[in-house]
């Protein structure tokens, strides 16, 4: 059996991600009113989102390569639908630098050919079942170290790290290096303007990895990396590159938009009692609530693409080559599409026609197990927090972000069991 060498911390091992990686996604307020106001103007337009919004360039693109905006509803959905035109090769740059090579920067016929293996994986009769035997022990263990306290900070104490804890039982890994694991994925994401930090998790996480494939093919279990070690395209094992990169990925890409997801349903549940009475109530709501939370304010506002060739949106010209910054939530709050769109509503009607799982070829590959793990904590917060609410005596959250969106605390008090 292969020896798994130890998981290498960072060199700084002070180094915290999570301060930076506020730094790089912005720490933003409300982005709604300009990206409304922006949208008013024109469905597209000239311009760099991250330099719209206050933030630093992506190191990462290529210098002198023009940038533009999509908008409206309907733009945005034509560009997700035509990746003929809008390429995923933008993501070649930062998330081919954060995880290698990534089918969310691969383009058909290459894309379709590795994600049909994937997707399988993460199909929802398969991910249901890991709810009872994954999800369910991950967010009653966390919420065990607290809920006899009366109090806590859901975010610190319990959203942040649900989803990981998750990744982690599916990939098992070993449990002692969870939080490691958690440093280095957050990161290697940070590449884009930390090139050194950056490049030295990917470093380490590249090196890993390998070794744990090799481990599986020889001793396969029931985990997603035995189970993608084994799987086959045309008679022949997965890329070991690609596989590689999907592992790195999915360790932060998967953890953190549940994270952030969970994190903004909570807080705007908690900032609208009389909307969390009523899911309390009826359950069958739980579905629309969580799609309203990812329309609202979904984790990811922003999702880039190349053009592949010369194109023209609602009259502006974009030139191949070019980046084009598809702001999803710029759409899913365009009152073209949705009624009183800065409105929180969970029982809104067309809530799951949001973006923020992207859409067409590439959308989401885990939004399945995503939504299984909101429902899956939300459940349980209903269940063992009564009488649920904000903390009188502690701020009060404010979801914060231009690029990811995500209150940094939410506490709250509930009656202890």
């Amino acid at each position: 059996m292969t020896a798994l060498p130890k998981l290498r911390d960072l060199d700084n091992r002070e180094f915290n991600p999570f301060m930076e990686e506020r730094f790089f996604f912005g720490e933003n307020e409300d982005p709604y009113p300009l990206l409304a106001r922006l949208r008013e103007q024109n469905a597209a337009m000239a311009g760099d989102y991250r330099l719209m919004m206050g933030l630093q360039p992506d190191i990462t693109h290529p210098a002198n390569v023009p940038h533009f905006m999509i908008l409206s509803y309907e733009e945005v959905a034509k560009a997700l639908q035509s990746p003929q035109v809008f390429s995923n090769k933008a993501y070649t740059f930062n998330i081919g630098a954060s995880f290698g090579r990534s089918v969310s920067a691969m383009d058909a016929p290459e894309h379709g050919r590795y994600r049909r293996i994937f997707q399988k994986i993460f199909l929802p009769q398969f991910v249901k079942t890991w709810g009872d035997n994954i999800v369910d022990p991950v967010v009653n263990d966390l919420m065990d170290g607290f809920i006899a306290t009366g109090k806590a900070d859901l975010i610190q104490q319990f959203t942040l790290n649900y989803p990981f804890g998750v990744i982690y039982r599916q990939l098992d890994l070993p449990p002692d290096e969870g939080k490691l694991f958690h440093k280095l994925a957050v990161t290697q994401t940070l590449v884009s303007f930390d090139f050194k930090h950056g490049s030295e998790a990917n470093a380490k996480l590249g090196e890993y990895f390998p070794h744990l494939i090799e481990q599986r093919r020889a001793n396969p279990g029931n985990d997603l990396v035995s189970l993608l070690a084994r799987a086959e395209v045309d008679g022949e094992y997965l890329p070991e590159d690609v596989l590689v990169s999907f592992f790195r990925q999915l360790i932060n890409a998967a953890g953190d938009t549940t994270y952030r997801g969970t994190s903004v349903l909570l807080t705007k549940l908690l900032e609208n009692p009389d909307q969390l009475a009523m899911l309390r109530e009826d359950r069958s709501l739980m579905p629309n609530a969580i799609e309203e939370a990812l329309r609202f304010d979904g984790p990811v506002v922003e999702q880039a693409r190349w053009t592949a060739q010369d194109v023209e949106v609602a009259g502006v010209f974009m030139p191949a080559n070019s980046i084009v910054h598809v702001v999803a939530g710029a759409a899913n709050r365009d009152p073209a599409k949705f009624d009183d769109p800065d409105r929180f509503d969970i029982r809104r009607h067309n809530a799951s026609r949001h973006f923020s799982f992207s859409a067409g070829p590439h959308i989401c590959i885990g939004q399945h197990l995503a939504r299984v793990e909101m429902t899956r904590a939300m459940t349980a917060i209903l269940d063992r927090l009564p009488n649920l609410r904000l903390d009188p005596d502690m701020p009060p959250p404010a979801i914060r972000g231009a690029m990811m969106r995500v209150p940094h605390s939410l506490h709250v008090r509930f009656d202890p069991s």
